[in-house]
């Protein structure tokens, strides 16, 4: 595992982690000033921001399909394994931003 690999995968995380804890308390906010439980819109919308995390961590899906793609065809089987790590990079900053989340409003979301 290079440096630069790495550097990307902690990247990848803080981003996820990022946009679920960013999108959520904004959310809260916007919930709060229409006169809605914020509390109740911040578990709600941790949950449902998940996969968004993932795709903007990753910088989009095409890359991530383009690198598997160039793996599996073109025999460069390491855009395989980077790309799968930043995907799991990724998965493991949305769900730790949702479960932070879910401490902060006091519920947790259904299995």
């Amino acid at each position: 595992m290079t440096r630069e690999l790495l550097a990307t995968l902690i990247i990848d995380f803080f981003v996820a982690f990022g946009v679920i804890i960013g999108g959520a308390i904004i959310g809260g906010i916007g919930a709060f000033l229409i006169g809605k439980p914020p509390l109740s819109a911040m578990h709600d919308l941790a949950g449902s921001l998940k996969i968004w995390a993932i795709v903007a961590a990753i910088g989009g899906t095409f890359d991530a399909i383009t690198n598997i793609e160039r793996g599996l065809f073109y025999g460069t089987h390491d855009d395989i394994f980077k790309t799968g790590f930043m995907i799991l990079a990724a998965l493991c900053g949305a769900h730790s931003g949702t479960v932070f989340i879910q401490w902060i409003v006091g519920e947790s979301l259904p299995s």
